[in-house]
């Protein structure tokens, strides 16, 4: 029996992620996961929903000021979550 170097499991869920062509479904779960990292506790408080859609984050705000301040750090946020992904996920930002 031949010995073959001993993979991490961070490295087999990577595998098998790739194998079954849902890397990219993976990364868009995990920048929306990283919403509430990015923005902080206090604006997450105010998210109701969010999901990502053809590379566009939509995120559902239950407060009308909040949402016209984040309307302005659109880019940034995407930059940050994009860059905790570790990849070009999110293209755009629709803040509802």
């Amino acid at each position: 029996m031949k010995r073959v170097e001993a993979l991490s499991v961070g490295q087999i869920i990577e595998q098998a992620l790739q194998e079954s062509h849902l890397t990219d479904t993976f990364r868009e779960q995990q920048a929306c996961y990283l919403w509430g990292e990015v923005v902080g506790p206090g604006v997450n408080r105010y998210t109701t929903r969010r999901y990502v859609s053809r590379g566009e984050l939509h995120v559902y705000l239950s407060s009308a000021p909040l949402k016209n301040e984040l309307g302005f750090m659109r880019s940034r946020i995407v930059d940050d979550i994009n860059a905790r992904v570790g990849s070009n996920v999110i293209t755009s930002l629709i803040i509802h």
